[in-house]
């Protein structure tokens, strides 16, 4: 059983990749290298309503877009859950096709990978105390800051002048320690801030957003062929009115 798995993801790696195959489009093991049928998606579920988990499924937008961009190139998305600072480095080596995670283009991953065209905005926001003194990003200075490890919001906080970041694996327990007292704002994308917030007492988003961005799927840099099929993917998508459909089943109603 272990012999016939290990054939179909070299397979699956050689239609788009060569890291698998030889340079005469052969696996390792002399096997010919057909049509892919599984891509391998990094994220981590963490981050509703993009991907989380309903039980033991994960779901949210980026999945949903995933599959609807696998039906497109008549493949199969095997979807691999890890922690945020994973998805990157699961990407650029190889343990993964492609990451959708919420993932901002930045210059430091572009260092590692290559990002598609972007399909959905995003809003890092600020979450503190209903009694904090905090208005806005100014006034973090010389505070303590929560983030979600590896995030744009990780990057940015950092910029701000005296401030302590706290880091964290997951965007809850950013939040959590915010409403223990332990540190004294939360930065993080907006609509998780929302589910978060939702669950909590005592919390509340700021009006003024601290960052404005975009979300891409990310690619191993020697990956061009892929890269062009998602974009291809996610272009028919956009034209369909399908990539607006499944991120309106999720954000419609909190933006009402």
């Amino acid at each position: 059983m272990k012999k016939k798995v290990l054939s179909v993801l070299l397979v699956a790696a050689c239609a788009f990749s060569m890291a698998a195959c030889g340079s005469d489009g052969k696996s390792e093991d002399g096997g010919d290298a057909a049509e892919k049928e599984i891509l391998v998606m990094a994220t981590n579920a963490e981050f509703p309503p993009y991907e989380y988990r309903e039980g033991e499924e994960i779901v949210g937008i980026d999945i949903d877009i995933a599959n609807a961009i696998g039906e497109e190139l008549g493949v199969e998305v095997k979807v691999e859950d890890m922690d945020f600072d994973s998805v990157i480095p699961a990407i650029s080596s190889g343990k993964a096709d492609f990451g959708a995670a919420g993932l901002t283009i930045t210059e430091e991953r572009l260092a590692n990978v290559d990002f598609t065209d972007t399909y959905a905005h995003a809003t890092q926001v600020i979450i503190v105390t209903e009694d904090s003194e905090i208005a806005g990003p100014d006034d973090l200075v010389g505070k303590s800051i929560g983030v979600q490890l590896g995030t744009t919001g990780d990057i940015y906080a950092g910029d701000v002048e005296d401030s302590t970041v706290e880091r964290y694996k997951k965007g809850f327990e950013a939040v959590q320690a915010l409403s223990q007292g332990k540190i004294d704002a939360v930065v993080i994308d907006s609509e998780p801030a929302k589910e978060f917030v939702a669950d909590a007492e005592g919390l509340k988003i700021l009006d003024e957003a601290f960052t404005e961005e975009d979300y891409a799927l990310a690619v191993a840099k020697d990956n061009e062929e892929l890269t062009k099929k998602l974009n291809e993917a996610l272009a028919n998508l956009k034209e369909s009115g399908k990539l607006d459909e499944i991120i309106g089943k999720y954000i419609s109603a909190d933006a009402e």
